[in-house]
């Protein structure tokens, strides 16, 4: 590795891409906006490359910084943990819980669940991390991780874990406001733009894949792969791109119309969301309390009541989904 390269170069490119913007990007770092852009310059000039493009309408990740951002991110990320994690022993009998949360539920559903725990658990140390499926289900099983909330994986990415459905929820098919086509909506023209579409890793890829089969449309040509919330709000907002993704992800921007659901059937891509844990072991008290706000969340989200006493063991070997 590159010794040039900072944890100030990291934390400032994520940043950035999470507010989608450098002034905000700085505000939150306690930065000035000429200071986090030369950070991102000198970050750009060690990797040879340029990470983001820039516009009126915010940043976008480039094709190297997509690549770049996803370890970068995954390695702050594992830095946060292991720093917590010395401060918890510093912090004898200190209460924690290590959260997982898949895309559409860390935009969606953890800013309330975190609010429920400060009020049922003040003193509870709440890490929370993000990520693909795939990747967060092996985080789950090597220990590194308490609970996950997500979509129900494929069986191979299940195994060894516990799932508690919470709801269902369906894959949307998002776009900028007044795009061309809301003029006449129809699966069979997307191969006419660009497309955000699920990798191969992500929960949501056969759903997807079964929605297409299902309307007579191929697998666009066109298309960026990625499950990033972050990059595709700022890409559909600042272009004429066609983006699939879970509902949940961009509930909020739909809501305030700054993004717009195509009125398409999706009724084939609904799948069950739950709540992941290793099969076979008990719960400590932070896990209970997790659950409990659950059950007071989720109703006020209109996702229903969630009866979550224990968990649930999926088919398959040891407990497997």
């Amino acid at each position: 590795m590159d010794r040039r390269i900072k944890i100030r170069h990291v934390q400032a490119l994520t940043e950035i891409v999470r507010q989608g913007s450098l002034k905000r990007a700085a505000e939150r770092l306690l930065l000035t906006q000429p200071a986090i852009s030369r950070t991102l310059s000198e970050l750009e000039e060690i990797v040879g490359a340029d990470l983001l493009t820039r516009g009126r309408g915010g940043v976008s990740l480039t094709a190297e910084g997509e690549f770049f951002h996803r370890y970068a991110q995954g390695s702050l990320a594992a830095l946060e943990q292991g720093l917590a994690g010395i401060d918890e022993a510093r912090r004898a009998g200190a209460m924690q819980l290590r959260v997982g949360a898949l895309p559409s539920v860390a935009a969606r559903l953890m800013p309330e669940i975190v609010a429920e725990l400060a009020e049922l658990a003040p003193d509870l140390r709440l890490t929370i991390a993000d990520g693909a499926h795939g990747h967060m289900t092996r985080v789950l099983r090597a220990g590194d991780l308490d609970v996950l909330i997500g979509r129900l994986g494929e069986p191979e990415t299940m195994r060894g874990l516990s799932f508690t459905q919470l709801y269902l929820e369906e894959v949307a098919v998002i776009v900028r406001p007044g795009h061309p086509i809301l003029g006449e909506p129809d699966l069979a023209r997307i191969a006419e733009f660009p497309v955000i579409y699920p990798p191969p890793s992500a929960a949501i890829r056969p759903f997807v894949e079964r929605l297409l089969i299902a309307s007579g449309a191929a697998v666009p040509p066109r298309r960026i792969e990625t499950v990033s919330g972050a990059f595709g709000r700022v890409h559909t907002q600042q272009s004429d791109a066609i983006w699939f993704i879970s509902a949940g992800v961009v509930a909020r921007e739909v809501a305030e119309g700054r993004l717009v659901r195509l009125p398409l059937g999706t009724g084939l891509t609904e799948g069950p969301v739950g709540l992941m844990t290793r099969a076979g072991e008990g719960e400590t008290l932070a896990m209970q309390l997790f659950r409990r706000a659950l059950e007071r969340t989720l109703p006020r989200l209109g996702l229903g009541s969630a009866g979550l006493g224990g968990g649930k063991e999926g088919p398959g070997d040891e407990g497997s989904a």
